[in-house]
Parts: structure tokens; sequence; C-alpha cells
């Protein structure tokens, strides 16, 4: 996923993070100073939901318009050689155990 913060407020007039984390707080979302700055110069490894939605609501933009699916590197990071038939087939297979249970419960 690609983090598009900085065009989405650039669309709506906000160029600068002071300025953003402002907007925020009108909206009632306190963030620190290093947390927006996170939040502005690059893609966040997480964010809360609840924080999604108040940004979504100042830039007037759904999460989809924030997070960019980027399919050609999820692509990039399967293996080269995916499994075959015969693989498969000399694989030990799991199989479930009927019967007696080796222990019974206290009374």
């Amino acid at each position: 996923m690609r983090w598009n913060l900085r065009l989405k407020a650039a669309e709506r007039g906000i160029w600068k993070s002071a300025e953003m984390r402002r907007h925020l707080a009108d909206a009632g979302l306190e963030l620190s100073a290093g947390k927006m700055s996170a939040l502005w110069a690059g893609t966040p490894t997480t964010i809360r939901l609840d924080d999604l939605d108040v940004i979504c609501v100042v830039l007037e933009c759904d999460p989809a318009a924030l997070l960019i699916r980027e399919p050609e590197k999820v692509a990039a990071r399967r293996p080269l050689h995916e499994k075959t038939a015969s693989s498969e087939e000399t694989s030990p297979r799991v199989a479930p155990r009927f019967g007696k249970p080796k222990s019974e419960p206290p009374l």
C-alpha cells in the first residue's frame, strides 16, 4: 500500500503538516508533532481506524483515496516457483485420529 495523505491534503489546499494538524485538532484528533510528521512524511506502518476516519472527514475523502493498492509489489513477493502436484504428493498428510480420547475428564 502507498499512503496518499499529502496529495489529498494538497487537493484541499493544505500544504503544510502543521496546517493539517490544526485541521485535525479542530475535528477532534489531537496528534503530537512527531506523529503528524510521520503521517505527513511517509507511509505509516499502522494507523488507528478512528484516526483514519477523522482524516477522511477533514479531507472529505474515503480511505480508498488515502490507501493506494500496489498489486505489483504483492506479485514481486511471491516465490519464484509454485508448488507442483508432484511436490504435494510427497509431503506428509495429516489425518484426524478417531476413537477413544487418551484421558477422561474427572467426574
